[in-house]
């Protein structure tokens, strides 16, 4: 009995040392190829990852810009008093709150007096004020002739907008005696008393002066459509382009004038800034200098 027992344990230990070893190469075999899976699966998910991190990268919004802002301190007469914009320049506009526009004119220590473009009733205490960065400009080109601009060259005669891209900066200094062409061309009126006795050359003010109803208005009208002829001919030279700037006028002596012109064909040439009597006293302040920023843009081109 004793003889057997010693036997099968010894045949049972010669199977198991067969079969040990098969197990562990499986058992290694197993794990290799799990490792390897893993491995495979952890590439992937890191490819995924970073493929959907380079998504976001590129798919996030630009950096901010940082806009510097004050607020109205004060509104009335169509100036308003803003504290904060402690880097704004001399002539720059600025927009409120409400979308109006106004430039700065007066820069105080403690606040900055902004004249407002347009109806100051729009604007109260507290409203944020924001910085442009531009000085007032206005668009200029061929664009606008025979168009009715306001005073911040915006269209007010009802056909489209501009789809001029180039601007001049308003009140830029004039030319000195030095770079400037000696006046030696004359300027036709259509006016014998006028060409005759006073005669007016190309680049020269001429001040027309008088008391109501003497006819300044129509002498301007009159030398303007005098243009017709040399702007209907070929030479480019003899052309004389014109700009006339309405301020404080009523809105019907406008349409009159503008009816005036088309009827006699000399609107094609004809530029026509308006600052009526019911516009805000900064827009007729601002009348005249862009009338003379837009002809500036013909004297240098």
């Amino acid at each position: 009995m004793a003889n057997l027992s010693l036997r099968l344990a010894t045949k049972i230990g010669k199977q198991l040392n067969n079969t040990l070893p098969q197990i562990s190469k499986a058992s290694w075999t197993t794990s290799k190829l799990i490792s390897r899976s893993l491995h495979i699966t952890c590439s992937a998910r890191a490819a995924e990852i970073s493929s959907i991190l380079e998504e976001r990268i590129l798919g996030a919004p630009p950096k901010a810009d940082l806009e510097e802002t004050g607020r109205v301190l004060s509104i009335g007469d169509g100036i308003a008093r803003v504290y904060g914009l402690k880097n704004v320049q001399a002539e720059e506009m600025v927009e409120f709150s409400s979308g109006l526009k106004g430039m700065a004119l007066n820069l105080e220590p403690d606040n900055v007096g902004v004249v407002v473009f347009g109806n100051d009733k729009l604007i109260k205490e507290g409203d944020v004020v924001k910085r442009t960065g531009a000085i007032v400009d206005v668009p200029v080109g061929e664009d606008l002739l025979g168009r009715v601009v306001d005073a911040l060259g915006n269209t007010i005669d009802g056909k489209g907008p501009l789809t001029s891209k180039l601007r001049y900066r308003v009140g830029i200094k004039a030319p000195g005696i030095i770079p400037r062409v000696s006046v030696r061309e004359p300027m036709q009126t259509g006016i014998k008393a006028v060409d005759s006795l006073v005669p007016i050359g190309r680049g020269q003010r001429e001040l027309i002066i008088g008391d109501r109803q003497t006819g300044k208005t129509a002498l301007a009208i009159d030398t303007i459509i005098n243009q017709k002829r040399f702007n209907d001919a070929q030479d480019e030279k003899k052309k004389l382009y014109c700009i006339y700037v309405a301020i404080g006028q009523k809105r019907s002596t406008v349409a009159q004038i503008v009816k005036r012109l088309t009827d006699t064909g000399a609107i094609k040439y004809t530029i026509i800034v308006s600052a009526t009597a019911s516009d805000a006293a900064p827009l007729q302040y601002l009348a005249p200098y862009s009338g003379c920023a837009m002809g500036e843009f013909f004297r240098d081109n």
